[in-house]
Protein backbone atom coordinates (compact mmCIF):
# COMPACT_ATOMS: atom_id res chain seq x y z
CA UNK A 1 0.00 0.00 0.00
CA UNK A 2 2.57 2.21 0.76
CA UNK A 3 4.53 2.54 -2.39
CA UNK A 4 1.27 4.06 -4.33
CA UNK A 5 1.68 6.94 -1.72
CA UNK A 6 2.30 10.68 -3.53
CA UNK A 7 2.39 14.31 -1.92
CA UNK A 8 2.85 17.68 -3.19
CA UNK A 9 4.07 20.53 -0.67
CA UNK A 10 2.17 24.16 -2.02
CA UNK A 11 4.59 26.60 0.40
CA UNK A 12 2.00 29.45 0.85
CA UNK A 13 3.52 30.77 3.75
CA UNK A 14 7.01 31.25 2.49
CA UNK A 15 5.87 31.99 -1.60
CA UNK A 16 3.95 35.53 -1.60
CA UNK A 17 3.65 34.91 -5.76
CA UNK A 18 2.22 31.38 -5.28
CA UNK A 19 -0.22 32.47 -2.78
CA UNK A 20 -1.08 34.93 -5.08
CA UNK A 21 -2.08 32.43 -7.42
CA UNK A 22 -4.79 31.05 -5.17
CA UNK A 23 -5.96 33.15 -2.68
CA UNK A 24 -9.72 33.97 -2.62
CA UNK A 25 -11.24 37.63 -1.95
CA UNK A 26 -11.34 36.86 1.97
CA UNK A 27 -7.66 36.09 2.27
CA UNK A 28 -7.79 32.35 2.46
CA UNK A 29 -6.98 29.72 -0.54
CA UNK A 30 -9.50 29.09 -3.39
CA UNK A 31 -10.89 25.47 -1.93
CA UNK A 32 -11.44 24.53 -6.03
CA UNK A 33 -8.02 25.20 -7.05
CA UNK A 34 -7.07 22.38 -4.18
CA UNK A 35 -9.48 20.16 -5.95
CA UNK A 36 -8.07 20.48 -9.00
CA UNK A 37 -4.76 19.09 -7.16
CA UNK A 38 -6.60 16.89 -5.45
CA UNK A 39 -7.82 14.47 -8.76
CA UNK A 40 -4.18 14.96 -9.72
CA UNK A 41 -2.71 13.45 -7.02
CA UNK A 42 -5.48 10.49 -6.77
CA UNK A 43 -4.40 9.73 -10.33
CA UNK A 44 -0.55 9.89 -9.66
CA UNK A 45 -1.24 7.35 -6.23
CA UNK A 46 -3.63 5.11 -8.73
CA UNK A 47 -0.91 5.37 -11.45
CA UNK A 48 1.75 4.22 -8.81
CA UNK A 49 -0.43 1.43 -8.09
CA UNK A 50 -0.18 -0.30 -11.87
CA UNK A 51 3.41 0.96 -12.54
CA UNK A 52 5.34 0.80 -9.39
CA UNK A 53 6.47 3.73 -7.16
CA UNK A 54 10.00 3.82 -9.07
CA UNK A 55 8.41 5.46 -12.35
CA UNK A 56 8.44 9.13 -13.01
CA UNK A 57 6.22 9.73 -16.47
CA UNK A 58 3.70 8.02 -17.98
CA UNK A 59 4.58 7.59 -21.25
CA UNK A 60 2.69 7.17 -24.24
CA UNK A 61 -0.28 5.31 -22.38
CA UNK A 62 -1.02 3.24 -25.69
CA UNK A 63 2.24 1.59 -25.64
CA UNK A 64 1.26 1.11 -21.64
CA UNK A 65 -1.86 -0.23 -22.66
CA UNK A 66 -4.01 1.14 -20.13
CA UNK A 67 -5.16 4.10 -18.10
CA UNK A 68 -7.15 5.07 -15.44
CA UNK A 69 -9.66 7.64 -15.43
CA UNK A 70 -11.80 9.16 -11.73
CA UNK A 71 -15.12 7.50 -11.75
CA UNK A 72 -16.59 9.06 -8.44
CA UNK A 73 -15.52 11.53 -5.96
CA UNK A 74 -17.35 9.73 -2.72
CA UNK A 75 -16.37 12.31 -0.31
CA UNK A 76 -14.71 15.29 0.87
CA UNK A 77 -14.56 16.54 4.10
CA UNK A 78 -13.67 20.17 5.44
CA UNK A 79 -11.66 20.02 9.00
CA UNK A 80 -10.18 23.04 9.20
CA UNK A 81 -10.39 26.95 7.75
CA UNK A 82 -8.45 27.46 5.12
CA UNK A 83 -8.30 31.35 5.87
CA UNK A 84 -5.12 33.21 7.87
CA UNK A 85 -2.76 32.56 9.28
CA UNK A 86 -1.46 31.18 5.38
CA UNK A 87 0.46 28.11 6.04
CA UNK A 88 2.39 26.02 3.99
CA UNK A 89 0.45 22.84 2.91
CA UNK A 90 1.26 18.86 2.23
CA UNK A 91 -1.84 17.09 -0.07
CA UNK A 92 -1.30 13.17 -0.85
CA UNK A 93 -2.76 10.55 -1.38
CA UNK A 94 -2.54 6.62 -1.51
CA UNK A 95 -4.76 3.57 -2.79
CA UNK A 96 -6.20 2.02 -0.17
CA UNK A 97 -8.25 -0.49 -1.62
CA UNK A 98 -8.46 -2.46 -4.87
CA UNK A 99 -11.67 -4.29 -6.82
CA UNK A 100 -11.21 -6.07 -10.18
CA UNK A 101 -10.30 -3.21 -11.62
CA UNK A 102 -11.08 -0.25 -9.74
CA UNK A 103 -8.86 1.50 -6.99
CA UNK A 104 -10.11 3.62 -3.60
CA UNK A 105 -7.40 6.04 -3.29
CA UNK A 106 -7.65 8.19 0.21
CA UNK A 107 -6.47 11.99 -0.03
CA UNK A 108 -5.67 14.17 2.58
CA UNK A 109 -4.92 18.08 3.15
CA UNK A 110 -2.31 18.96 6.16
CA UNK A 111 -1.24 22.37 7.00
CA UNK A 112 2.64 22.59 7.92
CA UNK A 113 3.48 24.97 10.60
CA UNK A 114 6.38 27.75 9.11
CA UNK A 115 7.62 28.03 12.80
CA UNK A 116 8.13 24.30 13.62
CA UNK A 117 5.46 24.09 16.39
CA UNK A 118 4.89 20.41 16.44
CA UNK A 119 1.39 20.67 18.20
CA UNK A 120 -0.18 22.98 14.77
CA UNK A 121 2.89 20.90 11.97
CA UNK A 122 0.48 18.40 10.27
CA UNK A 123 -2.49 19.40 11.32
CA UNK A 124 -5.31 17.97 8.54
CA UNK A 125 -7.46 20.20 7.19
CA UNK A 126 -9.46 18.19 4.86
CA UNK A 127 -9.65 14.45 4.33
CA UNK A 128 -11.67 12.71 0.85
CA UNK A 129 -11.88 9.13 -1.22
CA UNK A 130 -11.78 9.08 -4.64
CA UNK A 131 -12.61 6.20 -6.67
CA UNK A 132 -10.40 5.21 -9.47
CA UNK A 133 -11.20 2.93 -12.84
CA UNK A 134 -8.87 1.14 -14.96
CA UNK A 135 -9.33 0.66 -18.91
CA UNK A 136 -7.80 -1.00 -21.37
CA UNK A 137 -6.03 1.63 -23.74
CA UNK A 138 -7.51 -0.17 -27.04
CA UNK A 139 -10.61 -1.85 -25.80
CA UNK A 140 -11.80 0.61 -23.38
CA UNK A 141 -13.17 -1.61 -21.28
CA UNK A 142 -12.38 -2.83 -17.70
CA UNK A 143 -8.72 -3.70 -16.98
CA UNK A 144 -7.32 -5.93 -13.82
CA UNK A 145 -6.02 -3.96 -11.55
CA UNK A 146 -2.99 -5.28 -9.17
CA UNK A 147 -3.87 -6.87 -5.75
CA UNK A 148 -2.58 -4.73 -3.17
CA UNK A 149 -0.01 -6.11 -0.42
CA UNK A 150 -1.10 -4.89 3.31
CA UNK A 151 2.48 -4.84 5.29
CA UNK A 152 1.40 -3.51 8.67
CA UNK A 153 -1.60 -2.83 11.00
CA UNK A 154 -2.22 0.77 10.03
CA UNK A 155 -2.28 -0.14 6.05
CA UNK A 156 -4.95 -2.90 6.99
CA UNK A 157 -6.89 -0.80 8.92
CA UNK A 158 -6.92 1.64 6.13
CA UNK A 159 -8.01 -1.24 3.87
CA UNK A 160 -10.96 -2.25 6.01
CA UNK A 161 -11.89 1.58 5.63
CA UNK A 162 -11.77 1.28 2.15
CA UNK A 163 -14.03 -1.98 2.01
CA UNK A 164 -16.32 -1.14 4.39
CA UNK A 165 -16.73 2.47 2.14
CA UNK A 166 -17.56 0.76 -1.02
CA UNK A 167 -20.05 -1.46 0.31
CA UNK A 168 -21.87 1.54 1.76
CA UNK A 169 -21.69 2.83 -1.84
CA UNK A 170 -22.98 -0.06 -3.19
CA UNK A 171 -26.05 -0.04 0.13
CA UNK A 172 -26.97 3.80 -0.88
CA UNK A 173 -26.49 3.01 -4.84
CA UNK A 174 -29.49 0.19 -4.78
CA UNK A 175 -31.81 3.19 -2.76
CA UNK A 176 -30.98 5.74 -5.05
CA UNK A 177 -34.22 7.35 -5.31
CA UNK A 178 -33.50 7.01 -9.43
CA UNK A 179 -34.09 3.66 -8.70
CA UNK A 180 -36.54 3.05 -5.89
CA UNK A 181 -39.30 5.27 -4.14
CA UNK A 182 -38.48 7.31 -1.14
CA UNK A 183 -38.64 5.80 2.08
CA UNK A 184 -42.24 6.62 4.17
CA UNK A 185 -39.91 8.69 6.78
CA UNK A 186 -38.66 11.00 3.50
CA UNK A 187 -42.20 10.31 1.99
CA UNK A 188 -43.95 12.03 5.41
CA UNK A 189 -40.91 14.71 6.05
CA UNK A 190 -41.68 16.16 2.32
CA UNK A 191 -45.59 15.91 3.19
CA UNK A 192 -44.93 17.85 6.11
CA UNK A 193 -42.85 20.15 4.24
CA UNK A 194 -46.18 21.27 1.78
CA UNK A 195 -48.29 21.36 4.74
CA UNK A 196 -46.29 23.84 6.64
CA UNK A 197 -44.43 26.05 3.10
CA UNK A 198 -45.95 24.57 -0.05
CA UNK A 199 -49.81 25.97 0.45
CA UNK A 200 -51.18 29.70 0.74
CA UNK A 201 -50.08 29.96 4.67
CA UNK A 202 -49.53 33.14 6.96
CA UNK A 203 -47.70 35.87 5.38
CA UNK A 204 -44.02 34.98 7.64
CA UNK A 205 -43.95 31.51 6.39
CA UNK A 206 -44.69 32.71 2.47
CA UNK A 207 -41.48 35.17 3.46
CA UNK A 208 -39.90 32.26 4.25
CA UNK A 209 -40.26 30.28 1.41
CA UNK A 210 -38.20 30.09 -1.91
CA UNK A 211 -38.99 27.60 -4.60
CA UNK A 212 -36.34 25.55 -5.07
CA UNK A 213 -37.02 26.25 -8.94
CA UNK A 214 -36.05 29.87 -8.10
CA UNK A 215 -32.31 29.27 -7.03
CA UNK A 216 -31.17 27.94 -10.31
CA UNK A 217 -27.91 29.67 -11.37
CA UNK A 218 -26.25 28.40 -14.89
CA UNK A 219 -22.98 28.85 -16.58
CA UNK A 220 -22.27 28.32 -20.16
CA UNK A 221 -18.50 27.50 -21.13
CA UNK A 222 -16.18 26.18 -23.71
CA UNK A 223 -14.00 23.71 -23.19
CA UNK A 224 -10.62 24.89 -23.83
CA UNK A 225 -7.42 22.18 -24.84
CA UNK A 226 -5.39 23.90 -22.10
CA UNK A 227 -7.68 22.69 -19.73
CA UNK A 228 -6.63 18.78 -20.86
CA UNK A 229 -5.54 15.54 -19.11
CA UNK A 230 -3.56 12.90 -20.19
CA UNK A 231 -6.37 11.28 -22.20
CA UNK A 232 -7.07 14.54 -24.17
CA UNK A 233 -10.14 15.12 -22.33
CA UNK A 234 -10.87 17.79 -19.85
CA UNK A 235 -9.30 17.46 -16.69
CA UNK A 236 -11.88 16.22 -14.15
CA UNK A 237 -10.33 18.95 -11.37
CA UNK A 238 -11.06 21.61 -13.25
CA UNK A 239 -14.37 20.43 -13.71
CA UNK A 240 -14.68 19.97 -9.80
CA UNK A 241 -13.26 23.67 -9.53
CA UNK A 242 -15.86 24.97 -11.84
CA UNK A 243 -19.19 23.48 -10.34
CA UNK A 244 -17.55 24.41 -7.12
CA UNK A 245 -17.39 28.09 -7.28
CA UNK A 246 -21.05 27.83 -9.08
CA UNK A 247 -22.39 25.89 -6.08
CA UNK A 248 -20.91 28.53 -3.65
CA UNK A 249 -22.31 31.81 -5.88
CA UNK A 250 -25.10 29.69 -5.45
CA UNK A 251 -24.93 28.91 -1.86
CA UNK A 252 -23.85 32.90 -1.12
CA UNK A 253 -26.92 34.33 -3.26
CA UNK A 254 -29.71 32.03 -1.31
CA UNK A 255 -28.30 32.60 2.35
CA UNK A 256 -27.14 36.44 1.65
CA UNK A 257 -24.51 36.18 3.75
CA UNK A 258 -21.03 34.66 3.61
CA UNK A 259 -20.97 30.80 4.05
CA UNK A 260 -18.09 28.35 4.82
CA UNK A 261 -17.12 24.97 2.49
CA UNK A 262 -18.23 21.60 4.65
CA UNK A 263 -18.04 19.09 2.56
CA UNK A 264 -18.02 17.40 -1.20
CA UNK A 265 -20.68 14.66 -0.51
CA UNK A 266 -20.19 13.08 -3.70
CA UNK A 267 -19.62 13.83 -7.33
CA UNK A 268 -20.12 10.64 -10.44
CA UNK A 269 -18.18 11.14 -13.46
CA UNK A 270 -20.66 9.61 -16.27
CA UNK A 271 -18.88 10.52 -19.14
CA UNK A 272 -16.06 12.02 -20.44
CA UNK A 273 -16.33 16.09 -21.39
CA UNK A 274 -14.42 16.64 -25.03
CA UNK A 275 -12.48 19.46 -25.89
CA UNK A 276 -13.83 21.74 -27.88
CA UNK A 277 -17.64 20.95 -26.59
CA UNK A 278 -19.63 23.87 -24.73
CA UNK A 279 -20.44 22.86 -21.14
CA UNK A 280 -23.71 23.82 -19.41
CA UNK A 281 -23.43 24.09 -15.93
CA UNK A 282 -26.59 24.37 -13.52
CA UNK A 283 -26.68 24.28 -9.91
CA UNK A 284 -29.87 24.29 -7.23
CA UNK A 285 -30.19 24.51 -3.76
CA UNK A 286 -31.41 20.90 -3.37
CA UNK A 287 -31.62 21.52 1.17
CA UNK A 288 -31.04 24.07 3.80
CA UNK A 289 -31.40 22.97 7.32
CA UNK A 290 -30.90 24.75 10.43
CA UNK A 291 -29.15 23.03 13.51
CA UNK A 292 -27.23 23.75 17.09
CA UNK A 293 -23.80 23.32 15.18
CA UNK A 294 -24.68 24.54 12.28
CA UNK A 295 -27.07 28.07 11.91
CA UNK A 296 -27.13 27.25 8.27
CA UNK A 297 -26.59 24.24 6.35
CA UNK A 298 -27.45 24.33 2.73
CA UNK A 299 -27.12 21.52 0.41
CA UNK A 300 -26.30 22.83 -3.24
CA UNK A 301 -26.51 20.10 -6.49
CA UNK A 302 -24.79 20.94 -9.71
CA UNK A 303 -25.07 19.44 -12.64
CA UNK A 304 -22.87 19.29 -15.90
CA UNK A 305 -24.31 18.83 -19.36
CA UNK A 306 -22.22 19.02 -22.86
CA UNK A 307 -24.49 20.85 -25.47
CA UNK A 308 -24.68 19.34 -28.91
CA UNK A 309 -24.52 22.46 -30.88
CA UNK A 310 -26.29 21.16 -34.29
CA UNK A 311 -28.74 19.81 -32.39
CA UNK A 312 -29.27 21.69 -29.57
CA UNK A 313 -29.88 18.19 -26.97
CA UNK A 314 -27.81 18.01 -24.36
CA UNK A 315 -25.98 14.87 -22.70
CA UNK A 316 -25.54 14.51 -18.72
CA UNK A 317 -21.65 14.23 -17.79
CA UNK A 318 -21.52 14.70 -14.07
CA UNK A 319 -23.35 15.57 -10.85
CA UNK A 320 -21.68 17.14 -7.76
CA UNK A 321 -23.27 17.67 -4.41
CA UNK A 322 -21.35 20.26 -2.00
CA UNK A 323 -22.36 21.30 1.28
CA UNK A 324 -22.23 24.86 2.53
CA UNK A 325 -22.46 26.24 6.57
CA UNK A 326 -22.13 28.67 8.97
CA UNK A 327 -20.64 28.30 12.53
CA UNK A 328 -22.86 31.29 14.54
CA UNK A 329 -25.49 33.67 14.00
CA UNK A 330 -28.71 33.35 13.28
CA UNK A 331 -30.47 30.82 12.00
CA UNK A 332 -31.39 30.39 8.65
CA UNK A 333 -34.26 32.67 7.66
CA UNK A 334 -35.23 31.39 4.51
CA UNK A 335 -36.43 27.89 3.66
CA UNK A 336 -36.06 26.21 -0.19
CA UNK A 337 -39.04 24.47 -0.69
CA UNK A 338 -39.76 21.92 -4.09
CA UNK A 339 -42.70 22.48 -6.43
CA UNK A 340 -42.76 19.59 -8.78
CA UNK A 341 -42.00 16.04 -8.39
CA UNK A 342 -38.72 16.40 -10.36
CA UNK A 343 -37.72 19.29 -7.37
CA UNK A 344 -39.04 16.63 -4.63
CA UNK A 345 -36.30 14.12 -5.51
CA UNK A 346 -33.45 16.86 -5.69
CA UNK A 347 -34.66 17.65 -2.37
CA UNK A 348 -34.68 14.30 -0.57
CA UNK A 349 -31.09 13.86 -2.52
CA UNK A 350 -30.22 17.23 -0.61
CA UNK A 351 -31.59 15.68 2.63
CA UNK A 352 -29.64 12.46 2.69
CA UNK A 353 -26.51 14.08 1.65
CA UNK A 354 -27.14 16.53 4.94
CA UNK A 355 -28.02 13.69 7.19
CA UNK A 356 -25.00 11.11 6.29
CA UNK A 357 -23.01 14.60 6.92
CA UNK A 358 -24.15 14.79 10.27
CA UNK A 359 -23.65 11.16 10.58
CA UNK A 360 -20.04 11.10 9.41
CA UNK A 361 -19.33 14.32 12.18
CA UNK A 362 -20.58 12.47 14.89
CA UNK A 363 -18.95 9.40 14.54
CA UNK A 364 -15.32 11.67 13.87
CA UNK A 365 -16.38 13.17 17.62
Amino acid sequence: MHESYSQIILPFHSSPELLEKYVNASGGIRTGKLMEHLDSLAGSSAYKHLLGPDVNRLGDLGERGFYVVTAAVDRLDMLESLSSPVRDLRISGQVISTGRSSMEVAVKIESLDPEGDSAADGKTVMLGRFSMVCRDAHTHKARPVNPLILSTPEEKQLFAIGEDQKSRKQSHSLRALSKVPPTSEEAQALHDLFLTYGQEGSAEKKSKRVWLSETKLENSLLMFPQERNVHQKIFGGYLMRLAYELGFTTATLFTRHPVRFLSLDGISFKRPVPIGSILRLTSHVAHTESTPEYPTLVNVGVKANVVDVATGSEITTNHFSFTWCTDDGEPLSRIVVPRSYEDAMMWLEGKRALDIGAEIRALRK
